[in-house]
């Protein structure tokens, strides 16, 4: 008789122990911005700067339109890495360093983001975990770089976070 409850697959992101110094992830699909993402997010965060949300003012600036708000750049590029890489793998996010924006991104543009793991190892305090720095780089459609960010998460180890999680499951 053939068991009939189906093979159940979880997506998550990659342990401590898959991830790899030097690999190039890239991160897939882009994502394509739009007024609304940059309007909304704007207001939400409080931030009033004319650059983003006053198209007759900023056509009188040096890049000519309204720019994408940075801190939603960064949080898009960093949010593109988490299927790949840190979902239900992650147990904190420690920091951000290093965070520049070479290139405006603007209305209309698709965001692009690849991370390469530049470190990583066991955490001398924190059993089954480790630290992994990763510096996340996104590109418009036309290759250009808009955002850097280097980037330190804890992470779970494979074999302890499946030991972890058989001790809080009912």
């Amino acid at each position: 008789m053939t068991d009939s409850t189906p093979r159940v697959v979880e997506q998550r992101g990659l342990y401590f122990d898959e991830l790899e110094e030097g690999v190039v992830y890239a991160h897939k699909p882009g994502r394509t911005v739009t007024e609304a993402d940059n309007v909304l997010f704007t207001t939400l965060t409080m931030n009033t700067q004319a650059l983003h949300l006053d198209a007759a003012w900023s056509s009188t600036q040096p890049f000519g339109q309204r720019l994408m708000n940075s801190m939603f750049t960064l949080s898009t590029m960093v949010g593109q890495s988490v299927a790949q890489l840190t979902q239900g793998t992650i147990v904190a996010q420690l920091g951000l360093t290093d965070v520049t924006f070479p290139h405006p991104l603007f209305h209309g543009d698709t965001l692009y983001t690849e991370t390469v793991v530049s470190g990583k190892r066991l955490s001398s305090s924190r059993p089954g975990q480790g630290l992994v720095t990763m510096q996340h780089t996104g590109r418009n459609q036309d290759g250009d770089v808009v955002a850097l960010a280097t980037r330190t998460c804890l992470m779970w180890t494979k074999d302890a976070h499946a030991a972890q999680s058989s001790v809080s499951e009912p």
